[in-house]
């Protein structure tokens, strides 16, 4: 028996809305497992293929989302022209091909990966770091790094060192963070210590580099590959609860859409059950108790954004391009990967990233919401999640996870099965009262002492 994906989308939204209204009257709100398994059964099948970014199964997600705010009371948000869509045309450059190292005149190119470059050249002489410690880098500006420290950390002393190419050995683990940024070199701008432009972090195989590792003060340059431009369309979609009281802010709740789609051999799905169709699934659950309630004081926006996986650029495009001004939103939270349990942390528990730079946490907290300070910090995941976007325009920000290095991360088996849907059920469970006490209070969360971002 063959089912339209429209009849299934509509079979899906009417069981969750009958499901809702039977449990409107009831004080206080139970959050069912069964919606939460509902939502993921649809946005983590093989039906959306992977939701990967900036396409056709982002877009089917995103109305999915929107026919669920509808369904629970939830309107368009002020200046969306009654639409729950922010599409987005966003010119995006990237990097086509691996370029070509410079050694000793001979050009190589077979076997290397790269992994991020600004698209500028680099030149000059080769230096060998002179430790395992990150801090021991040099000053050179084409350094080679022997060290087993994670490339995040080599990376981020490159850029505060001003060093231009970094090399690093092949392996199985190097191999692993190629394919979790999609098999796609990164282009990144950023600009290293005294304005230069962002470190190229180049893997080579074992044997150039044994090779270039024996001759420190080699001469070097390396020809990055062709910068080419695309044109990507994203999709955001907004759903907007009115307050009673339009000078009491707005309270944002926010997740990302995406994921990383259907892989090069037409046969793996990437699912992202967890990474992050659980965290859409949060933002539905919530939107339907608030929904179903009184009215509260604050306005509340339901926002899941599109493109997260390639570069945040849904949320870029929300902060740049917001139905209402940014200065009205008073607090974000966004949900990425609430789908497993941290070891690390205590039971029905989740992280906050950047849980110390602002107040906001340990109010919630203090109010019953089930979350605790980020145990990883040297992963630096307030960064990495769209919140960041927020933050950067100084909206108090953060981003809750249930285990932000869960071995599903970016794999083919990130799929319902390996989800702890009790687990998803409780955590969300516990910020229904304090979502309803922040929306109704007059508290406004603060940043701390350097606790706003700047960049």
């Amino acid at each position: 028996m063959r089912f339209s994906l429209q009849s299934l989308l509509v079979g899906a939204c009417a069981a969750l809305s009958l499901a809702a209204t039977a449990q409107t009257a009831q004080t206080p709100w139970i959050v069912k497992q069964q919606w939460v398994s509902a939502h993921e059964s649809f946005l983590a099948s093989d039906a959306l293929q992977g939701r990967k970014s900036a396409t056709r199964d982002e877009t089917i997600a995103a109305v999915y989302v929107a026919s669920q705010f509808e369904s629970f009371g939830i309107k368009p948000a002020p200046g969306m022209n009654n639409s729950y869509l922010q599409t987005a045309v966003i010119p995006r450059p990237r990097l086509e091909g691996t370029g070509r190292l410079n050694v000793g005149g001979k050009a190589e190119s077979a076997g290397l990966t790269l992994l991020i470059s600004s698209g500028k050249p680099a030149s000059g002489k080769l230096s060998v770091a002179s430790s395992d410690d990150p801090k021991d880098l040099g000053k050179e500006e084409l350094v080679l790094v022997k060290g087993t420290a994670p490339i995040r950390g080599w990376y981020a002393a490159a850029a505060r060192q001003g060093v231009q190419l970094l090399i690093i050995r092949d392996s199985e683990a190097n191999r692993k963070t190629y394919a979790q940024m999609g098999s796609q070199p990164r282009l990144m701008g950023e600009p290293t210590a005294g304005g230069k432009p962002g470190p190229t972090l180049l893997v080579v195989p074992e044997a150039l580099f044994d090779q270039l590792a024996a001759k420190p003060g080699l001469e070097l340059s390396f020809e990055p590959p062709a910068v080419v431009q695309d044109k990507l369309i994203t999709t955001n979609v907004i759903g907007h609860l009115q307050g009673t009281d339009p000078k009491a802010g707005t309270i944002l709740f926010s997740a990302h859409l995406d994921h990383l789609g259907m892989q090069a051999d037409g046969v793996t799905i990437m699912h992202g059950a967890n990474d992050n169709a659980s965290g859409v699934t949060a933002v539905l659950e919530v939107a339907r108790a608030l929904a179903a309630g009184e009215k509260p004081r604050r306005s509340i926006l339901f926002v899941c954004f599109g493109a997260e996986e390639i570069g945040l650029l849904g949320a870029d495009y929300f902060a740049k391009n917001p139905p209402i001004p940014l200065t009205d939103i008073i607090a974000n939270l966004e949900f990425e990967m609430i789908g497993a349990q941290d070891p690390k942390l205590p039971a029905k528990t989740l992280m906050m990233t950047g849980f110390e730079r602002s107040d906001f946490g340990e109010t919630m907290k203090a109010r019953g919401f089930s979350i605790t300070a980020d145990p990883y910090p040297e992963h630096k995941f307030f960064q990495r999640s769209d919140n960041y976007q927020l933050a950067l325009a100084g909206i108090v920000a953060h981003t809750v996870s249930g285990w932000a290095t869960t071995p599903t991360y970016h794999k083919a088996d990130d799929n319902i099965a390996h989800l702890d849907l009790p687990f998803m059920t409780a955590v969300i469970q516990s910020l229904i009262e304090p979502a309803r006490w922040l929306a109704n209070t007059d508290y406004v969360p603060a940043w701390k002492p350097g606790g706003r971002p700047t960049r």
